[in-house]
């Protein structure tokens, strides 16, 4: 649920040209069922001109809610159409969280 509503308001503030959001929490050390690590790659040409850092604003300004709740980590990957062309396969994938797996 929450993944859907974080990929909903991307789409309508960013009219991204790509758009991936992973819930990465089963990798993490939460309860199972829980929804608080993401991963997300967008590709959006609003990007343009802005620095990594201006974009994740942006990002973290529109998700204000599921940060204020429930997500508690949120990896970005920001791209315009020009920079994703030929990175498509070449996303970072997240490291492995310290703690995964030691939650009973």
């Amino acid at each position: 649920m929450i993944r859907e509503q974080i990929e909903e308001k991307l789409r309508k503030a960013f009219n991204p040209a790509h758009l991936e959001v992973h819930d990465e929490s089963y990798r993490h050390n939460v309860p199972a069922g829980s929804e608080s690590h993401f991963k997300v790659v967008i590709v959006s040409d609003l990007f343009t001109g802005q620095r990594f850092l201006q974009r994740h604003r942006s990002i973290y300004s529109e998700l204000t809610a599921e940060l204020e709740g429930t997500v508690h980590a949120l990896a970005l990957h920001t791209y315009t159409s020009k920079e994703w062309e030929g990175l498509q396969d070449t996303v970072l994938a997240s490291p492995n969280c310290r703690g995964a797996g030691t939650l009973a």
